[in-house]
């Protein structure tokens, strides 16, 4: 957390739509600055965790924006996050001029550029700020967060920002850019799970000590962040999602399109994709994305280690 988020006084009030692991992290982070937070979530038990927390609820997500300078919204993709917006009890109405609306979800930039229109034209400041560092980052307000959006969004978010992230990445001045740099890292992370599970089920196959292939490559030029924060699942045969299969079905199907747009070639990811269709097709797109080990040992006849927790799906 910045020290910046320090100062920031209790007369701010901040909206959470979405209380996920994610959400509830950036609503407790934001708490924690001294900003009064009001969370909202279509599963009334994560809204009564947060109040257990201290914070307060809401029914909808217009009660809990109403009278908010800050909304941030927490949610999978474009359609839910027009849905927060401009659906029943949406956000879009209920906020008061001259507040910001913080997009942290990953959509197409073309997406977040309209979405930045329809708000604006309200009176009200849209943010474009996804979010990369996971539920854990999330809760000690140390997530990077890749903004665009006017000066004046980035202005009236930033004891929101300070408080959730350590660091926040100006990227220009219209909504789209975040976006954009957000579908680079998920190409990026999407291939690197992929070649993490291809390779530690090859080291399968070959008969290899797993821990001591993991030991020696976290050690070498081959470790990426992913292998190392993803083989460690598939060693110990636990696949409860804390990243799912879905999430990079959704992903890497943006960024096929948006390369298919611009007639530019993605085949690394495009392969990647279809591994993580077929991972969904066989039943695993709720399970953790390492599951994607699980589908190559499927495919090759290959052993890996097993839980209790595994999910069944294969």
């Amino acid at each position: 957390m910045s020290p910046l988020a320090e100062n920031s006084g209790p007369d701010i009030i901040a909206a959470v739509i979405g209380l996920g692991s994610m959400g509830l992290g950036m609503a407790l982070s934001m708490k924690r600055a001294g900003l009064d937070v009001v969370g909202y979530d279509v599963t009334p038990a994560a809204v009564d965790r947060f109040v257990d927390e201290g914070g307060r609820g809401a029914s909808t997500p217009a009660a809990a924006a109403k009278d908010a300078d800050i909304v941030v919204s927490v949610v999978v993709n474009g359609a839910q996050t027009e849905a927060v917006l401009f659906g029943p009890q949406g956000v879009a109405h209920a906020m008061k001029p001259g507040a910001v609306f913080i997009s942290s979800a990953t959509m197409d930039p073309a997406v977040a550029r309209d979405l930045a229109q329809r708000v604006e034209a309200l009176g009200l400041h849209y943010l474009d700020a996804p979010i990369s560092g996971g539920a854990a980052k999330a809760a000690r307000g140390e997530l990077t967060i890749m903004a665009s959006g006017s000066k004046q969004a980035v202005d009236t978010a930033r004891p929101g920002l300070d408080a959730m992230a350590a660091k926040v990445y100006e990227l220009g001045d219209e909504a789209g850019k975040g976006a954009a740099f957000k579908m680079i890292n998920q190409l990026l992370a999407g291939v690197h799970i992929a070649a993490a599970c291809e390779a530690i089920t090859f080291a399968a196959k070959q008969g290899l000590d797993l821990d001591k292939v993991y030991e020696v490559i976290t050690a070498s030029a081959g470790n990426s962040w992913m292998f190392e924060n993803r083989v460690p699942h598939v060693l110990a045969g636990d696949y409860t999602p804390l990243s799912s299969i879905e999430i990079f079905v959704k992903d890497l199907g943006i960024v096929q399109d948006m390369a298919r747009s611009e007639r530019y070639p993605v085949p690394l990811a495009a392969a990647a994709l279809q591994m993580y269709l077929a991972a969904s097709g066989a039943g695993m797109g709720r399970d953790d994305d390492s599951s994607l080990a699980r589908l190559y040992a499927k495919l090759s006849g290959a052993e890996l280690p097993s839980s209790t927790k595994e999910p069944q799906s294969l």
